[in-house]
C-alpha cells in the first residue's frame, strides 16, 4: 500500500494507459497486419524474394554483405541504448538536481523526489527492454548468416535433391523474425518520448502516448513507403 501511495492516482492512471496502449498497439499491429498487410508484412514478401534468389546464387557473398549491413542497425541502437541506460542511472544519483531542473521547466508539474525517481525508473525500463530486443535482433541476424551459409549448391536445387522453396522460406522467416524484433525495439524508442512527457504531467504522458500510437499506425499501415512497396 505504501508503494501505491507514492504516486497520485492521476499518475497511476497515466502509467496504466501508457502500458495498455503500448501492449495493445503491439497486439493490434500483429493481428491487424494479417488482414491488412502492414509495412513489416509487406517487406516480408521481399525477404522471401531475396532468399529465393539467394538459392540460385553461387557464391553468396552478396547475401552475406546484405545480412551484415542489416545487422549493423540493431547493433547501433543496442550500443545507444547502453549509453542511455548509463545516463539514466547517473540521473538517479542526482535526483535533487534533476528535480530542480524539472521544476524550472514551463508547464511542468511539481513532484517529490520519490515520484521523480519512479519516473526515471520507468524510462529506464523502457530502454532496458529496447536493449534486449535490439541485442536479440543482432543474434537472429547471425542465425540468418548461418542459414545462408548452409544453403546447398544451386545445382542440388535444380536437380531436385533439395526443396528450393523450403530452404528459402526458412531463411526468409528468420530474416522476418529479426526484423520484427528490431521493430519492437524501435517502437520502444518511440514510446520513450511519451514516457518523457510524464515529467511534465500525467495528461502530457497520455497525450504523448496517443500521439505515438497515431504516428506508428500511420507509418505501418498508411505510409507512402508502404504504398510504393505494394505496387
Amino acid at each position: 500500500m505504501k508503494f501505491i501511495a507514492v504516486l497520485p492516482w492521476a499518475d497511476w492512471l497515466a502509467l496504466v494507459c501508457f502500458v495498455a496502449l503500448w501492449a495493445g498497439y503491439a497486439w493490434f499491429a500483429k493481428s491487424w497486419g494479417l488482414r491488412k498487410p502492414s509495412l513489416l508484412v509487406t517487406t516480408n514478401r521481399y525477404r522471401g524474394f531475396w532468399m529465393l534468389q539467394a538459392t540460385s546464387r553461387d557464391p553468396r557473398m552478396l547475401d552475406g554483405l546484405i545480412t551484415q549491413s542489416l545487422s549493423q542497425t540493431p547493433a547501433f541502437f543496442c550500443s545507444t541504448s547502453i549509453l542511455i541506460i548509463g545516463g539514466l542511472f547517473a540521473v538517479l544519483g542526482t535526483t535533487e538536481k534533476a528535480a530542480e531542473m524539472v521544476s524550472e521547466m514551463p508547464f511542468a508539474q511539481a513532484t517529490s523526489l520519490a515520484v521523480l525517481e519512479l519516473k526515471v525508473l520507468v524510462l529506464l525500463a523502457v530502454f532496458v527492454y529496447a536493449f534486449f530486443r535490439f541485442s536479440w535482433s543482432m543474434r537472429q541476424y547471425t542465425f540468418v548468416s548461418l542459414l545462408i551459409g548452409g544453403l546447398p549448391d544451386p545445382k542440388d536445387f535444380e536437380s531436385g535433391k533439395f526443396d528450393r522453396e523450403r530452404f528459402a522460406q526458412r531463411a526468409a522467416d528468420m530474416v522476418g523474425a529479426a526484423a520484427e524484433t528490431f521493430n519492437d525495439g524501435l517502437r520502444a524508442y518511440y514510446f520513450s518520448f511519451a514516457a518523457l512527457a510524464w515529467f511534465f504531467s500525467p495528461l502530457a504522458m497520455v497525450g504523448g502516448t496517443l500521439l505515438v500510437v497515431l504516428i506508428l499506425y500511420r507509418r505501418e499501415f498508411h505510409s507512402e513507403v508502404l504504398g510504393i512497396l505494394r505496387e
